[in-house]
């Protein structure tokens, strides 16, 4: 079992940073942050810093969406951060409620979501991905590239999702009944779409105040 520590990325950057350098120092591997640009600071730009702080930290949000940024800029942005620091990211992705509904807009479909990981994980690998009828490849990914996509779901359709595609199912509550139920679902879905359950990471995210 592996242990990880979610932050808002609320000013100063500086206390982010600490915090996941701390983190590290006691034992956990995965730092997430939020995403949602108008809420918090930019968590990709804190990323860099904590990669650069750290050793073994594999970082990521918790969760960005295909909606606020292009598809490709998403992936080459992880892939940037994977090349200097050593496939050291995860994409966790979702609906992006908070970052979407603040800024006026509605959150994504599962469709989108869908297509979305399909492309990200592609170009994060440097593998061809098919942009809306533009294929496109990043020529600076080198061999050995890897970039996991994991989603947040909740609702029956989601959960079926994750399973079928995801590397691995983010889930933000510390319900057991629902948790055990959730994560179920998502392994079942995995079976059904002939996939190895055990390969589909789970994650489980508690608030604490």
């Amino acid at each position: 079992m592996d242990f990880g520590l979610v932050l808002q990325t609320d000013p100063p950057a500086s206390r982010v940073i600490d915090l996941m350098k701390r983190a590290e120092g006691n034992g956990f591997t995965y730092g997430w942050t939020f995403d949602s640009a108008v809420l918090w600071q930019e968590p990709f730009v804190i990323y860099s810093q904590i990669l650069a702080n750290t050793e073994k930290l594999t970082v990521g949000p918790m969760v960005t969406n295909p909606g606020t940024r292009t598809w490709e800029v998403t992936a080459s942005t992880f892939a940037t951060l994977n090349d200097m620091y050593g496939n050291r990211t995860v994409c966790g992705i979702g609906r992006g409620d908070s970052a979407m509904r603040v800024a006026g807009r509605k959150p994504n479909t599962l469709a989108r979501i869908s297509g979305a990981m399909k492309v990200i994980r592609a170009l994060g690998r440097g593998e061809e991905a098919d942009l809306g009828g533009t294929v496109v490849k990043f020529p600076w990914v080198k061999p050995g590239a890897e970039l996991p996509v994991w989603m947040a779901a909740y609702g029956p359709k989601a959960l079926k999702m994750t399973g079928e595609e995801a590397d691995g199912f983010i889930l933000q509550l510390a319900d057991l009944y629902l948790t055990e139920y959730m994560v179920k679902a998502v392994k079942d879905a995995a079976v059904e779409a002939g996939r190895d359950p055990s390969e589909v990471k789970i994650c489980v995210a508690a608030p604490a105040y």
